[in-house]
């Protein structure tokens, strides 16, 4: 009978119990400590400087440890790795190979998200790269352990969950009692007093602001006022002298140029991600009336608002739908097919030949010649028609004639900045 012999190659294994970092072995490991604070406040930055002082005397101390680095984030939140520079960077380079042990203060400092948590944890585990947290004294390396790490992790992330709700709480403590939480490096027209915590008005950009409210209103579009502030070289919130159609409409609808505050117009959706929605419904909007001195009056901003709603809701036909709000051309929008209900549009037949003729033609019959059978008009036909009932139902009336003349030299503004215009660009 054949004899065999069974010979067993243990592992080597680099760490063990034995004079190592917490009674953990470790050969010539390459190491690296992470440390973070959700705040800047003093305490918050004391105890973040300690900790990278301490992680780094530890470190070089140990003649079997090779250091790599300290990552440290300051004053970023745990609950998401988004935005933590230094913590990606780690994993980055662990990722690499050049981090084999990472030492931090517990898990609640290495993420309050409890599945990225794990999935950083198993990443690295897979990698050979060890995590040591000091307060629960564990190490991830043991699959064991991951039972533990998903309960310490997910009351981690109950923790932050609490913090949130108690941070909300406190912000609409402060917004219902009118105190402002707002961005006032950017905020173009007034400057802030830090020590009677006011507005004050900046006369330079309040003039930029009141030229383009009665811009709006003398009927010029929100794309013209973006190109004459920049020829003008009129300077944004941000000091830029570029600007975009976007800011214009913020401007216009900015409640605080009429001196009030609206708090609270978004609000976080996700404490986790950290995702922000615009408030429709979803949190208390607070209004302070009259908290500082207005740039515009409120008439003036009224008719603004009035102006833009109508523009931007205006509905045309019998089936509601949305029409393009537009004074470009003296039919645009007001034009209604008598088919489907629907507005016509300026178009060139024939464009740029010898039969070139200018048309409306019905919206619906544009997107498709099935969706409606009406008929183009020719425009020039519509020009003659308009000008005749003009001529016979208002110029032939006296009293509405003088109607009319009064309500022309009312609102003459477009003549008038026209202008003014043509004399700043001589």
């Amino acid at each position: 009978m054949r004899t065999t012999n069974v010979r067993i190659l243990s592992p080597n294994k680099n760490g063990g119990p034995g004079n190592g970092f917490n009674g953990y072995q470790l050969t010539k490991k390459r190491v690296a400590a992470y440390c973070r604070v959700s705040s800047d406040s003093l305490d918050q930055k004391t105890s973040y400087d300690a900790q990278v002082d301490e992680y780094t005397k530890r470190i070089m101390a140990n003649p079997e440890w090779e250091m790599v680095k300290v990552y440290a984030d300051e004053g970023i939140s745990g609950t998401s790795t988004k935005n933590r520079k230094q913590f990606n960077e780690m994993i980055d380079a662990a990722r690499s190979g050049r981090i084999e042990l990472i030492i931090t203060k517990s898990i609640s400092r290495f993420a309050r998200n409890t599945v990225d948590c794990l999935n950083y944890i198993r990443e690295l585990r897979e990698r050979k790269v060890d995590i040591f947290f000091e307060k629960e004294n564990i190490y991830s390396s043991d699959p064991k352990v991951d039972f533990l790490l998903t309960i310490m992790s997910s009351i981690a992330q109950e923790e932050a969950r609490n913090t949130s709700e108690n941070v909300k709480w406190n912000i609409r403590k402060r917004f219902s009692e009118g105190t402002p939480s707002l961005n006032f490096k950017r905020f173009l027209g007034y400057d802030y007093n830090p020590k009677t915590k006011a507005f004050v008005i900046n006369e330079e950009g309040a003039e930029t602001i009141r030229l383009i409210y009665k811009m709006y209103l003398d009927g010029i579009g929100c794309h013209q006022i973006m190109k004459e502030m920049e020829r003008l070289g009129r300077k944004t919130g941000s000091g830029a002298t570029k600007w975009w159609e976007s800011t214009v409409i913020t401007i216009l609808k900015n409640e605080k140029y009429a001196g009030d505050l609206i708090l609270q117009k978004t609000v976080t959706l996700d404490y986790l991600t950290h995702k922000r929605a615009n408030n429709d419904n979803l949190a208390p909007k607070y209004v302070v009336e009259n908290n500082h001195p207005a740039i515009i009056d409120r008439e003036t901003f009224n008719k603004v608002q009035k102006m833009m709603d109508i523009k931007s809701n205006a509905k045309m036909g019998k089936d509601k739908n949305l029409a393009k709000y537009t004074i470009r051309y003296p039919f645009s929008s007001i034009i209604i097919c008598n088919e489907c209900g629907r507005t016509l549009k300026r178009r060139y037949w024939n464009y740029g030949t010898p039969a070139e003729r200018l048309m409306q033609q019905c919206g619906s019959y544009i997107q498709g010649k099935g969706n409606c059978q009406a008929k183009a008009l020719y425009h020039d036909v519509l020009e003659k028609m308009t000008l005749q009932m003009i001529g016979d139902v208002f110029f032939k009336n006296d009293q509405i004639l003088a109607k009319i003349k009064a309500s022309i030299s009312k609102n003459s503004g477009v003549t008038e900045l026209e202008s003014k215009l043509k004399e700043i660009r001589k």
